[in-house]
């Protein structure tokens, strides 16, 4: 993936944090920030979870846990949750809106310990919008509890390319990452580290919780969301991403993202508004 000159920005550039700490009281917080390509956001943590998404452009999310390091690349219709505590940062791929909703542990689903992809609703943006500015009162707590409905009911996704953590598997992680279209077979990647086919498999399956063809295919995706968000035709960015037909990526790219490359590529053009 392509990368220009960083703007490097720490946590509290943002502004005073202690202005959306979640509280008891006022348990959802908002943050939204305007942020250039390439700005990067230090790596940091919070004692709350929190929800991040862009309301236009295109965002990458790194989390650090102690199985693995994933990636996430979210456009508009996606947001990844990221428990408390757990270390993150944030680049910006294309000039994004960037709409983070910090949450107070006793607002935080139970089961919710790790990270998750949502689909971001029509519903939810506008809670969210409509939290930013709101001051206290009873309104501001009934945007809270729609809020967190809200999030209860929203579609998860398989999303998010993570890294692991043994050196065997990295190595072969890292080849496919420098070659996201190549058609190299699992056998031959396993053959270039020095490993069986049968090894990686079960590598995959113990470290990252995952098949290789599912794991690639998140790789493909992250590969292919920058392109066709800076507006490289489909059929470039299908053959750049190891497709042979244009309908072929269009379909695995639909049914991993909901919607068609073409229409993903019209939504940011008009920066979903």
């Amino acid at each position: 993936m392509r990368r220009r000159t960083r703007q490097t920005i720490q946590i509290r550039d943002l502004g005073d944090i202690h202005h959306v700490t979640p509280t008891p009281q006022r348990p959802v917080r908002c943050r939204a920030s305007a942020l250039a390509t390439d700005a990067h956001l230090e790596p940091h943590h919070h004692p709350w979870s929190q929800l991040a998404y862009c309301a236009s452009g295109l965002i990458e999310v790194t989390v650090d846990t102690a199985q693995a390091q994933t990636t996430y690349l979210l456009p508009p219709s996606r947001a990844v949750w990221i428990p408390p505590l757990a270390r993150h940062a944030v680049t910006v791929v294309e000039t994004a809106q960037v709409c983070t909703l910090y949450l107070h542990p006793d607002a935080t689903p139970p089961a919710w310990t790790g990270c998750r992809v949502l689909t971001v609703s029509a519903l939810l943006r506008e809670l969210v919008q409509a939290l930013q500015d709101i001051a206290p009162g009873s309104r501001d707590q009934a945007l809270m509890q729609l809020v967190l409905d809200e999030l209860v009911h929203a579609d998860t996704l398989s999303m998010g390319v993570p890294l692991p953590r043994d050196k065997r598997l990295r190595s072969l992680c890292e080849l496919v990452l420098r070659d996201p279209g190549g058609r190299a077979t699992l056998a031959h990647r396993a053959r270039q580290i020095g490993a069986s086919e049968r090894t990686i498999t079960r590598l995959f399956r113990t470290e990252l919780g995952t098949r290789y063809q599912q794991w690639r295919q998140q790789v493909v995706l992250a590969h292919a969301l920058p392109l066709l968000a800076r507006g490289v035709p489909v059929g470039v960015v299908a053959a750049a991403s190891g497709y042979t037909s244009d309908s072929a990526f269009s379909a695995m790219f639909k049914l991993a993202m909901g919607q068609s490359p073409s229409h993903f590529q019209s939504r940011q053009a008009s920066d979903w508004r």
